[in-house]
């Protein structure tokens, strides 16, 4: 009967004065979400997963971003380091709401609008330097491809450029009449892939496509290999007369250059994947004939 009687004269839950807390994500929690919805939107609905790795869908880079796309492995990076003597992007959390449009009502806040910054004063009026130096075995092409070099330099990218014979160095620079902001910087990443053996043709494709990257790693990397061994690994990756090496480019649409034990690809980045697996499995020891088997699998999916 006691806790009858208290029971009773309990007051009731006033619904008004109740709390009841939410719990919103964590923010590792949501930035995965943010950033597989971002994933979604750009690729337009599902992600098919494709088990060759190829990709036929154009890749949109933000041009405001300029970094290099001249990509070495740690052992190379260390060594062009301890040879030459000498993007910052903000990845911002943007929250918006659920109703993403135009603000209205009296107390909408206009957004100010600015004008587009040219290249000088995105620079602060300051004046950008690149230096590409120039190996021993890449004078003399150098010197007999110069006009060819100069030219998208001088007339596409606005840039001024000299060679200083002392230091054996391509030196560019801007100046008032550059009007891209990435001109400097697409114009050191296209010097320096023909520094690494590529043709000047196949190097000019990195000025005028986005999506292009140039790969370089060492053999040993891979495995490693010494003597005849590290030979006849080299020989597998070329073929007789470059056979297998043109069948990898043919296949993948990539570029390839053998320079010693180093190995320097051009091409998109779902590319250089597969040519770089083919690579590294004729390093290992596998049979030529699987690889063709497989690059022809690949060319096969590309050409579909």
């Amino acid at each position: 009967h006691r806790h009858r009687h208290r029971h009773r004269n309990a007051q009731p839950h006033d619904m008004t004065t109740c709390n009841i807390t939410t719990h919103a994500p964590s923010p590792a929690k949501r930035n995965i979400i943010t950033s597989s919805s971002t994933m979604m939107s750009a690729t337009g609905g599902e992600y098919e997963d494709d088990p060759m790795g190829m990709s036929n869908s154009a890749t949109t880079i933000d041009p405001h971003v300029v970094q290099s796309r001249i990509l070495q492995s740690a052992s190379l990076s260390k060594e062009q380091r301890d040879s030459e003597t000498a993007v910052d992007g903000h990845g911002a959390e943007m929250e918006l709401d659920e109703d993403d449009g135009i603000a209205t009502g009296p107390n909408a806040v206009i957004q100010p609008e600015f004008k587009r910054l040219s290249a000088a004063a995105a620079r602060g009026g300051r004046t950008e330097y690149r230096r590409v130096r120039c190996p021993s075995h890449r004078y003399t092409p150098l010197r007999d491809s110069w006009e060819q070099i100069l030219t998208p330099l001088v007339e596409y990218l606005r840039l001024q450029v000299r060679f200083n014979t002392r230091t054996r160095c391509v030196e560019m620079k801007t100046s008032h009449h550059t009007e891209d902001s990435g001109a400097l910087q697409k114009g050191a990443d296209f010097v320096a892939a023909f520094m690494l053996g590529f043709d000047v043709q196949d190097a000019v494709a990195l000025l005028r496509l986005d999506d292009l990257y140039v790969e370089s790693f060492q053999v040993t990397d891979v495995k490693l290999l010494r003597g005849d061994h590290l030979s006849r690994a080299v020989g597998r990756i070329a073929g007789q007369d470059g056979k297998t090496r043109f069948a990898i480019e043919n296949a993948t649409r990539t570029r390839i250059v053998i320079a010693d034990t180093r190995i320097h690809m051009l091409g998109s980045y779902a590319n250089i994947r597969v040519a770089r697996n083919a690579i590294c499995d004729l390093i290992l020891g596998a049979p030529p004939g699987k690889v063709y088997n497989n690059m022809r699998n690949v060319a096969k999916r590309m050409n579909e």
